[in-house]
């Protein structure tokens, strides 16, 4: 159960700050953040080694694109295309109003469910498909100004026990201010091990399953500024595993 935190603040120097943990086996390969793609030569993402696929990355355009699965369609299926492939259709487009556009228009038959955020300086979208079958669609929602969490539900969904948890953290902590480097209560609460004892350890922001199959197993921290915030570029800082234990660098773009 991946997490995806957004802020947008428009009328800011940085109208877009993100943050995102990649949950996932364990066993299964990546390549850190990078231009992995020769016929995307301006796409920087993480490669899911598996597939071939990305789960999170930024065009030179500055569009973010990040994939999440929905509840119980984790890892791929017979018959299903890759949802890897989604972000990196996304980042062909220059802005993220034309991508989640495109993207609506998905066959949901070809795909497992997902949750997608796609986002620019300007625009943030949040597209779920939610299992509806060869009849369904791509729902194409706006990401409103403020903040908002996606897992493997809807948006800000307090039935999720990590939403229940942390959206309030999230809330409360000090925002990033990417101008002075100062992510500091955000990169806490992506490390945090805290959950509802309830529901389990998978509620934890950094997860860490018995037998240690399954996994937080890396994370990131992104901003985008504003037009007006002149010699100002993209930032995405990294850590290529759980945030509780693993020191973020900058990923060139």
């Amino acid at each position: 159960m991946c997490t995806v935190i957004v802020l947008r603040q428009p009328g800011e120097d940085w109208p877009l700050i993100l943050a995102a943990n990649r949950d996932e086996s364990l066993a299964r390969p990546w390549k850190p953040p990078a231009r992995h793609w020769p016929d995307r030569e301006d796409v920087t993402a993480g490669m899911d080694e598996l597939a071939g696929g990305a789960w999170l990355g930024i065009n030179d355009n500055g569009v973010i694109a990040a994939m999440l699965n929905r509840r119980g369609s984790l890892g791929p299926a017979e018959g299903y295309r890759s949802r890897g492939e989604l972000p990196l259709e996304a980042l062909d487009h220059a802005d993220a109003a034309d991508a989640a556009d495109a993207l609506g228009h998905l066959d949901t038959a070809a795909y497992r469910p997902f949750n997608m955020v796609i986002a620019d300086n300007t625009d943030a979208f949040w597209l779920r498909h939610a299992g509806n079958g060869a009849g369904g669609q791509v729902e194409v929602l706006p990401i409103p100004p403020g903040l908002s969490m996606i897992t493997a539900s809807d948006r800000n969904d307090k039935t999720s026990a990590r939403i229940r948890t942390y959206l309030p953290r999230f809330r409360k902590a000090h925002p990033p201010n990417p101008t002075l480097g100062d992510w500091e209560d955000w990169r806490h609460l992506l490390g945090s091990r805290i959950f509802d004892p309830d529901e389990g350890p998978e509620g934890a922001m950094s997860i860490v399953t018995e037998g240690e199959e399954f996994g937080t197993v890396s994370s990131s921290l992104m901003a985008l500024p504003a037009v007006e915030n002149e010699g100002a570029r993209p930032i995405w800082l990294f850590a290529p595993g759980r945030p509780d234990d693993t020191e973020f660098d900058d990923v060139i773009l």
